[in-house]
């Protein structure tokens, strides 16, 4: 019986020593012209994020994950349970609930994705003297709004005016908004890869493609995945449903400046603020996009996530 009981408390001991909540401090910037022009101006704010180590000794490498409009979700925290699996620590951003913050799904102005994209950085730098982790094995992934962190998080222009210590092994992006692109599409040459669904119309594969392209041209790479017959969130295990609340940005299409604004579709207008921003989403976006699961893809998805990390982190 006292056997048994020793084999319980060692168990929690475990679990509760495995994982650690990390506190860091970020601000709250709206735009990418924020962080750009404006950045030692911006509001202070803490944040904090949720390490959670795998079995061994360490330093690991890291995942740091990047939720989406809806926040965390059981589809999300089983990718960084398979990569614990693998032997790689993850830290989950908590960009929201830092903020008071639940949803930002029909209106995208409550958490940014500029602000996650510095609390990524700001996490990255925190983490990096963890004794635990290998501060030159770090990747980040986000689905959907977390996704356009990932891929903004490579974009040079932002980490050179963010001026991180320190810098991202691998970039993974799933089904992230390409809507805005850049004038100037140069990143990271870190790995980076987006992986998307053919159907998806909240955030539609058209323009990830585009944004794919003008980067090579640009002399970057960011390489794209495009599944078929799959709606936003192909990798939940749910049914296919239409998300009355939200935009359908297919006919979206903006252009960012070398200084970070964001420019409205054909009149030009810098979307620099949460009306400006709403007026330019008026003017193309509609609502009720469809979102839910593809057994097969969201196999493939894992799969392929699995496969990076592991290429990216632990085979160096």
């Amino acid at each position: 019986m006292k056997f048994s009981y020793l084999i319980l408390f060692n168990l929690l001991v475990t679990h509760v020593f495995s994982q650690e909540v990390i506190s860091f401090n970020s601000s709250n910037p709206f735009g990418f012209k924020d962080v750009i022009t404006n950045l030692d101006n911006q509001k202070s704010q803490e944040v904090s994020a949720v390490l959670r180590l795998p079995n061994g000794k360490g330093p690991f490498p890291l995942v740091i994950g990047v939720a989406g409009s809806l926040d965390w979700g059981p589809h999300h925290l089983k990718y960084l349970k398979m990569f614990r699996s693998s032997g790689i620590a993850t830290l989950e951003l908590q960009s929201f609930s830092s903020r008071g913050v639940k949803s930002t799904v029909g209106s995208q102005i409550e958490v940014t994705t500029a602000t996650m994209v510095l609390d990524a950085y700001r996490a990255l730098d925190k983490i990096s003297t963890h004794s635990k982790i290998d501060k030159n094995r770090v990747a980040i992934m986000g689905w959907s709004l977390g996704g356009g962190v990932a891929i903004f998080s490579g974009w040079l222009p932002l980490i050179e005016k963010i001026n991180a210590q320190n810098s991202f092994a691998a970039h993974l992006s799933i089904y992230p908004p390409c809507i805005a692109q850049p004038r100037n599409p140069i990143f990271t040459n870190a790995p980076m890869h987006i992986l998307i669904g053919e159907l998806d119309s909240w955030v539609p594969a058209s323009a990830c493609k585009e944004l794919s392209e003008m980067a090579e041209q640009a002399g970057s790479k960011i390489g794209i995945t495009i599944y078929p017959e799959s709606h936003h969130s192909f990798d939940r295990e749910s049914a296919i449903t239409v998300k009355k609340n939200a935009y359908k940005t297919v006919d979206c299409r903006f252009e960012i400046r070398d200084d970070g604004a964001v420019l409205m579709s054909f009149l030009n207008i810098p979307m620099t603020t949460p009306i400006r921003q709403k007026i330019g989403l008026g003017l193309c976006a509609g609502k009720g996009p469809k979102m839910g699961g593809n057994p097969k893809y969201r196999e493939a998805s894992f799969k392929f996530a699995n496969q990076f990390m592991v290429e990216h982190l632990l085979s160096q």
